[in-house]
């Protein structure tokens, strides 16, 4: 169903389209004919996933190594993105997540969720939408949520509460940028492996399978996890000029698994200090990991 020039003509900034459901989307949207450009911290990973993106789909796909934290960073990145012509597509996909018992969790390790998930997502999605309104452009803003914005979730409270406020963007500038010929839709996965969030969110910690099992094929009604294509062809779908009366959705893909079961982290609750310890421990280990290859890039 997805022709093969689709999105050509789209010029679509991805934000963490380094790695994970990124780099899924990023490599569907040049499959289906249009320039892409990936942000993220870790400038090596970037050129590495273009790279490879451009040798496997002939597709076109910039680079820039920005940090959604700082704002000055997103303005001057934004600008640099509109230069030669203005982006079609905006998917805030950056994202920062990790299970916690709420009563651990420091200043700091609450911004540090915040800061990427909830500010750095407005910020990405203003500088947009002011050089959209200025020029008198069409723009298409898709943000990656999770169904946790419906329910809220237990043991990741930060990644909760920010989500749900992008869903609440989503939903506000459906509405007051709808006249100015900009759409915001949102996606809210279920459980889609990557190597990032499965560290952080299900952590290798020598627990056994207490409370880990909520999350995996038994609590689906589909009986499995989802494949990345399916988000990407979904999220392809969202970026087209055929979906152009769609605005304002946040659409669930993911087995039907949060109408069964939430799709949330309840089930941590039977976990006790020696696990939480552990949980702990393997998510330490997996971002002093990710420090060192960032330092390495």
């Amino acid at each position: 169903m997805f022709a093969k020039d689709l999105l050509k003509g789209h010029k679509i900034l991805v934000t963490g389209g380094g790695t994970g459901l990124g780099r899924t989307m990023t490599e569907r949207f040049m499959e289906l004919g249009a320039h892409c450009i990936i942000w993220g911290r870790r400038g090596g990973v970037l050129e590495e996933t273009a790279a490879e993106l451009r040798e496997k789909t002939g597709g076109s796909c910039d680079v820039d190594a920005v940090d959604i934290r700082n704002p000055m960073a997103i303005d001057e990145a934004m600008e640099r993105a509109f230069t030669g012509g203005p982006l079609t597509g905006l998917v805030n996909n950056a994202a920062g997540n990790f299970i916690s018992r709420t009563e651990d969790l420091s200043p700091n390790a609450f911004n540090a969720i915040a800061s990427i998930v909830f500010h750095g997502t407005f910020n990405t999605t203003n500088a947009a939408g002011k050089r959209w309104i200025a020029g008198g452009h069409k723009g298409n803003i898709l943000s990656i949520v999770t169904t946790w914005v419906w329910t809220g979730s237990p043991f990741t409270v930060p990644s909760a509460m920010s989500k749900a406020g992008v869903a609440a963007m989503t939903q506000s500038l459906a509405v007051e940028w709808g006249p100015k010929g900009i759409r915001a839709n949102a996606i809210a996965p279920g459980p889609f492996p990557t190597k990032g969030a499965w560290e952080r969110l299900m952590p290798q910690t020598g627990a056994g399978s207490s409370g880990l099992e909520s999350l995996t094929a038994a609590s689906i009604p589909m009986r499995r996890v989802g494949e990345h294509a399916e988000l990407g062809n979904l999220a392809a779908f969202l970026m087209s000029e055929h979906t152009e009366y769609l605005t304002g959705e946040v659409i669930a893909i993911d087995g039907g698994q949060w109408l069964a079961t939430a799709g949330n982290f309840h089930a941590l609750s039977a976990w006790g200090d020696p696990e939480w310890q552990a949980a702990r421990s393997a998510i330490q280990a997996s971002n002093a990991s990710d420090r060192t290859a960032r330092t390495s890039g």
